[in-house]
């Protein structure tokens, strides 16, 4: 029987940003080929040079970067957002959440995921958002284990 793996979450440091890089790269790769992957990736993915969408990301106010560590290890990250609303609240917008396919299973997406909702709520925000691929049953159990529950569905037609 092998002991538990240690997994913990710190903040993101400018010393991430090249595996930050290829962990977006990574997660791109896994959904484009995906049904609404290609338009997602599009869409919300991070364009060239990806890292100094991060480096951007570590010193906006409204954006979080967490890194998902096991045994010591990086094997993923989350980005929340903090978003105004039109009614003067705000709400926390978990735009990356990305774990390392090897470390799965394992509890650093759950971590990851707790920390964001932690921050929403140190935030204030009156809710938290995330998104999951039409038929991507995995992630949206992940979010409904979270209490996050279905509110939109986007439709789209490829024009010529």
């Amino acid at each position: 029987m092998t002991a538990p793996v240690s997994v913990a979450v710190r903040s993101a440091t400018p010393d991430d940003l090249g595996i930050l890089a290829d962990a977006h790269r990574l997660g791109q790769a896994a959904v484009v080929d995906a049904r609404g992957g290609p338009l997602d990736t599009l869409l919300l993915g991070r364009a060239e040079p990806i890292a100094d969408s991060f480096a951007a990301d570590l010193i906006k106010e409204e954006s979080v970067v967490s890194v998902g560590t096991a045994a010591g290890a990086f094997v993923g990250y989350c980005v929340l957002v903090i978003r105004d609303l039109a009614n003067g609240r705000t709400l926390g917008v978990v735009t990356d959440l990305w774990v390392h396919p090897q470390a799965r299973g394992i509890g650093v997406g759950h971590a990851l995921m707790s920390q964001a909702t932690d921050t929403a709520i140190g935030r204030q925000c009156m809710g938290i958002d995330a998104r999951a691929l039409p038929g991507d049953r995995s992630t949206k159990n992940f979010f409904e284990g979270f209490g996050l529950v279905a509110r939109a569905l986007n439709v789209y037609k490829t024009l010529p």
